[in-house]
């Protein structure tokens, strides 16, 4: 606590203690205004989170240098950037809507079934309009509506052939579908809505089981948890299973995770289950899998489990289990997420007054990430061996100049602020952040992944908790079909149908050999099942 005087006590000081005491004053002021500085980020960062946009959205046209050469680096000259940008734009550009292109409604419609609906003229009726004279019909006038038909549910009532031998008394039964779930009213097609519902458009089972009631049907949220927990465990694990270990056939892998509350464990407060995932590369041409795994914690022994059967190229958000597995193998690299890095600049810039922004670090940090970005892009469609080469020659340099100038700036900032813990990040982070620079195959970020956990994280705020284990088991696996079917351009709820549909038939088989022709790749999938591109 500071010492307090009176004005006596300061007038019977000599000069040099008084010098002393203001010195002393000065640096405590100076101390407070850093800690005041960082509470305001700090503050500000919280109200952007809360009531700010989410957009991390850069302007794209300002152009960043990388001018003085020497040798092999390229460094980043500091003040010519500044003097070229302009003020940084938190609101995103106001898009302007783009005239239809002629016939695009057709294409639209194309791949749908047509129902004629004729509006003709009764001869009565024509002849009070031409006379008796007589007419004659020309082109009829099209013009086309589209007809929604709200959900409707029917029985379907199996008649099964149950037929007698007259010589010997034997029975024998016709050919027909076996049932999904021995005496239960649930089929394919019913399971797949219920599937589709909640796991792709993210629809709590309360909420359709108030949906049922409407339309006079009574299935609760209970048998809807019933049934596809059963689903889940006996059909869809079969080959959820098979594509764990085709996964481990892909080159690059990339993970995520995301906390979950599962109401009856977590009995300590505070507790915290995860929902992980992992997912082909976003870079590897078609073919994509999405695999969901829930554990009932963030240790490293789950991805350690998970990963054991994987060699290759693995990216993630520089959580430090990831770093300690690779340590213990030879055959696993970790590489690191560029959009993270961003990120913490990004928060800087926010929680700066508009004002000040296009002269902050944080601000320069960004305008050098965003190059970096851009060159990338405009290697998307080459094939593995171009992009290597082309990184080499032109995004190398500038992550060469972007290290070269955090590390000069590192100091330049307060220790605790979010500009240094950007700089302290990408120091930290550097070399899993160079790995995509050696590798064509590899993304410079892990957003894909992040991308496939999202249905997850919407569908969580809806549905706010899962109940037990064997639930979140099953969530796991039916994330897992939903995803993959989307990032493969499959109709979820189609695809559900046939497998709940398909996999039964094989439950008295010896392997799953049968499951490769259930891949979403497969040209063995009925066209339904098919997203019209």
């Amino acid at each position: 606590m500071a010492m307090e005087y009176t004005e006596e006590q300061l007038n019977n000081l000599d000069k040099a203690t008084l010098v002393r005491l203001f010195l002393v004053q000065q640096t405590q002021l100076k101390d407070i205004d850093a800690k005041l500085q960082l509470l305001l980020e700090q503050v500000a960062v919280l109200n952007n989170h809360r009531f700010g946009k989410s957009s991390e959205k850069l302007d794209v046209d300002n152009q960043i240098c990388f001018m003085e050469v020497d040798g092999d680096i390229v460094f980043f000259n500091e003040a010519e950037a500044v003097a070229s940008l302009t003020e940084y734009e938190e609101e995103e550009p106001e898009k302007v809507p783009s005239k239809k292109t002629r016939g695009k409604r057709l294409a639209d419609i194309r791949n749908l079934p047509v129902i004629p609906v004729n509006h003709m003229m009764t001869e009565e009726e024509l002849i009070a309009e031409f006379g008796e004279d007589g007419w004659y019909q020309l082109e009829d006038e099209v013009y086309n509506r589209y007809r929604f038909t709200p959900m409707k549910v029917e029985i379907e009532a199996h008649h099964v052939g149950v037929y007698k031998s007259k010589k010997d008394n034997h029975f024998k039964k016709a050919k027909h579908p076996g049932y999904l779930l021995r005496n239960s009213l649930v089929s394919p097609s019913l399971e797949a809505a219920i599937l589709n519902a909640k796991y792709v458009n993210a629809v709590p089972l309360y909420r359709q089981e108030q949906e049922f009631k409407r339309r006079g049907l009574n299935i609760t949220r209970a048998e809807m948890a019933h049934w596809t927990i059963l689903c889940a465990e006996r059909y869809l694990s079969i080959l959820y299973d098979y594509l764990h270990e085709k996964i481990y056939d892909y080159h690059v892998i990339q993970a995520d995770e995301t906390p979950v509350r599962v109401s009856k464990e977590n009995r300590t407060e505070g507790a915290k289950h995860y929902m992980w995932v992992y997912r082909s590369g976003s870079m590897c041409a078609g073919k994509q899998i999405v695999l969901y795994e829930y554990q009932p914690s963030r240790n490293a022994d789950h991805p350690r489990a998970f990963l054991k059967g994987f060699n290759g190229i693995c990216v993630t958000d520089g959580y430090q289990v990831y770093h300690t597995i690779e340590k213990e193998r030879e055959n696993l690299k970790i590489a690191g997420c560029w959009a993270h890095a961003r990120r913490r600049f990004d928060e800087a810039v926010k929680a700066l007054p508009k004002a000040n922004r296009k002269n902050a670090l944080a601000y320069l940090a960004l305008k050098q990430i965003q190059a970096i970005y851009r060159e990338e892009n405009k290697l998307t469609d080459m094939s593995v061996e171009e992009r290597l080469q082309h990184r080499r020659l032109t995004v190398k340099p500038l992550v060469d100049a972007y290290f070269v100038w955090v590390k000069q700036n590192l100091t330049k900032v307060p220790a605790k602020s979010k500009t240094a813990n950007g700089f302290s990040y990408s120091i930290n982070q550097e070399q899993y952040l160079r790995i995509f620079l050696d590798d064509g195959e590899v993304p410079m970020d892990n957003n894909a992944a992040e991308q496939s956990i999202r249905g997850f994280c919407v569908g969580k705020k809806n549905w706010v908790m899962i109940d037990t284990i064997a639930g979140a088991d099953a969530s796991a696996i039916i994330y897992s079909i939903a995803e993959t079917a989307k990032a493969n351009n499959l109709k979820p709820y189609d695809y559900f149908e046939y497998l709940l549909t398909e996999i039964p038939k094989h439950m008295d088989d010896h392997d799953t050999s049968f499951c490769e022709e259930l891949l979403p790749w497969s040209d063995s999938l009925p066209e339904n099942c098919r997203k019209q591109l």
